[in-house]
Formats: structure tokens, sequence, C-alpha cells
């Protein structure tokens, strides 16, 4: 009924007695409701580079590094996503430009900025993703938050890979080893 939504977990009782059923919007249909998610996360996936950047070496044999609790929950919220399309398909601006990265790009952006095991820079990350067709193209209408069957909290993850790309962008590199800080400003007066 014009809303994106898993039919695994939606109950036909909970809708109105007439339901229209439709292929989500921005995938390429595939024949009748069937469309290609996977065609679209796998360019999604390489263009993000959805790996962990690191220059050790790795040793299947070496005990595994120990995470802070508060970081590997934050990178579990993140990885909860099954990349089902719904926060895609209800995008407004998705459903307009067809270069935008969507929700589940940023989430998965997010996941690795999180993620101390990766080595990337800012820099790096602004490249992939501090543009119109990232993460600055959202319009904030949360439609993403709203669709998504897992109840990733999206907007803020946004608005975490955000303020890291606007501080960079605006000369303010924030992250470990760095002491640049970015101005703070209320009511349009300097607080700095």
């Amino acid at each position: 009924n014009g809303k994106p939504r898993l039919a695994c977990k939606t109950l036909t009782k909970d809708l109105p007695g007439k339901i229209t059923l439709m292929p989500l919007p921005v995938f390429k249909l595939i024949g009748d409701l069937s469309v290609d998610t996977g065609t679209w996360f796998r360019h999604i996936s390489l263009k993000t580079e959805s790996w962990i950047h690191t220059t050790k070496t790795f040793d299947p044999s070496a005990q595994e590094e120990r995470m802070d609790n508060a970081t590997a929950l934050n990178i579990y919220e993140a990885e909860r996503c099954i990349e089902c399309g719904c926060c895609i398909a209800g995008c407004a601006t998705a459903n307009i430009r067809e270069d935008f990265m969507g929700a589940a790009t940023i989430n998965r952006v997010a996941r690795f900025m999180i993620d101390p095991r990766d080595e990337r820079t800012p820099a790096q990350y602004f490249e992939v993703i501090g543009c119109d067709e990232g993460t600055f193209g959202c319009m904030g209408l949360m439609a993403c938050d709203n669709n998504c069957p897992m109840q990733i909290p999206l907007q803020y993850q946004l608005a975490y890979v955000r303020r890291k790309m606007a501080s960079f962008g605006l000369g303010h590199p924030t992250g470990p080893g760095r002491t640049g800080q970015p101005e703070v400003h209320t009511a349009g007066r300097s607080t700095a």
C-alpha cells in the first residue's frame, strides 16, 4: 500500500481490506514483484570499499585484539542491516536521484568509521561519502528510519557521518591523534 515492507514480516491481518502490492522502487525489476537488490548492494560495497582497511598483516594464529564493549555494540548496531532495501525504497532522495547512495550505504560507512581496526583517514572517507550523492544529499525526511524493519537508527548514523564529514570538509579534522577541534557556534555567536 505504498510503503516498503518485508513480505516475511508483514501480516495481512494488520492491513486494510484492500492490499496493493508493488515492487520496491529504485532497484532493477527482475520480474513481477521481484527486484535485484543484490547488484545494487554489491555496487555500493565496492564503491565504499566495505572492508577493514589496515596495513597490518593478517595472522590467523594470533589472538584477536580486544575491543571495548561500547564500540563493539555500536559496530553490531550497524551490522544488523539485512540489506533488504526498504530504507532505499522509501527514501525520497533515492527515488529522485539515481546516484544517491542512501541510508544503507551511510550506515555501512559509519560502521567502518567506528571500527578502530579500520585505518582509513577522514580524507579517504570524505572522498567516498562527503558529497551530494552521499551524506550531504539526504533531505532528512526520516523515511529510512520509518521503513527499516530492523529498526536501525539510520538518522543517528547519518548525523554521525555528516558531523565527521562536515568537520573534515571545514578544515577541522577530528579523530585519534588529531588536535583540530571544530568551532562551536550558538545563536550565531562563537563560544570557542
